[in-house]
């Protein structure tokens, strides 16, 4: 009996791991991991440049505002501000995200004075064109998508977890994306798109993170490619606080009239 109790731990350390987690399982976890790490920001603002880069190398800059509120339970509510070039100056795009619905976006345009809906069979349009679509700019829920652990693979020096996800809502202009997640911060570096045909659409890097309230990593530089039109948008980010009082009132469809 004595000489069993020895074996049949050694014996089953040789079985195939029936608790192993699957790839999917793996990439799920990773996905609630992300989402846990920055939780509880409350709400944030920030000034964003975005650089607009056409295929021969001309530049149109936009400065913008940005301003988050964290919703518990459902996704981010998110309000953007232009205050430049003169021909887009008093443009909002305000964006309410949510896990498992469509999401809630709209466009003020102050030369027709009026709000425009963005319908969600839009929202795989480029976003006041830019290389980013309307469904790029939203919370990244983690009920958005489904998702598969492919393999880990460093990216210029850092470890990362690589993982394919898949969104779960109807009229996404991607059939997949593939990310590049930090191990340390938890945070992507880089992501893949593919097209509605499975091409490699467009990718986007991540640099310059900074950590802020030892918490919550935030990159200054974004670059998005298009790799099938050739152009490019990078959106550069400064002055980032957290836990500035804004309420659900500075999101409401009235906060687009009174942006300024």
């Amino acid at each position: 009996m004595k000489k069993w109790l020895i074996l049949i731990p050694l014996w089953i350390l040789f079985l195939p791991d029936a608790w192993a987690e699957t790839p999917e399982e793996k990439g799920l976890r990773l996905a609630i991991e992300m989402d846990h790490r920055n939780e509880g920001w409350v709400s944030q603002e920030a000034d964003m440049r975005m650089i607009l880069r056409n295929k021969q190398g001309q530049e149109s800059i936009r400065e913008i505002r940005s301003r988050t509120l964290e919703v518990p339970g459902d996704g981010d509510k998110g309000l953007s501000i232009f205050d430049t070039p003169a021909d887009v100056k008093g443009t909002a795009f305000l964006s309410y995200t949510h896990a498992t619905r469509p999401d809630d976006q709209w466009l003020y345009l102050p030369a027709l004075k009026r709000v425009k809906r963005i319908a969600s069979a839009n929202k795989s349009g480029p976003f006041m064109g830019s290389e980013f679509a309307y469904e790029d700019l939203t919370s990244q829920e983690v009920a958005k998508y489904t998702y598969k652990w492919l393999r880990d693979e460093p990216i210029e020096g850092r470890d990362c977890y690589t993982v394919e996800r898949y969104p779960a809502y109807e009229n996404s202009g991607y059939t997949r994306q593939i990310a590049w997640v930090d191990k340390d911060m938890y945070q992507p570096l880089k992501i893949e798109f593919y097209d509605r045909k499975n091409a490699l659409l467009k990718t986007l890097t991540f640099r310059d993170y900074k950590q802020y309230l030892e918490k919550y990593w935030r990159a200054d530089v974004m670059d998005m490619i298009n790799h099938q039109t050739g152009k490019s948008t990078r959106l550069l980010w400064s002055n980032y606080q957290f836990k500035t009082g804004l309420s659900d009132r500075d999101f409401d469809r009235n906060s687009l009239k009174r942006a300024r």
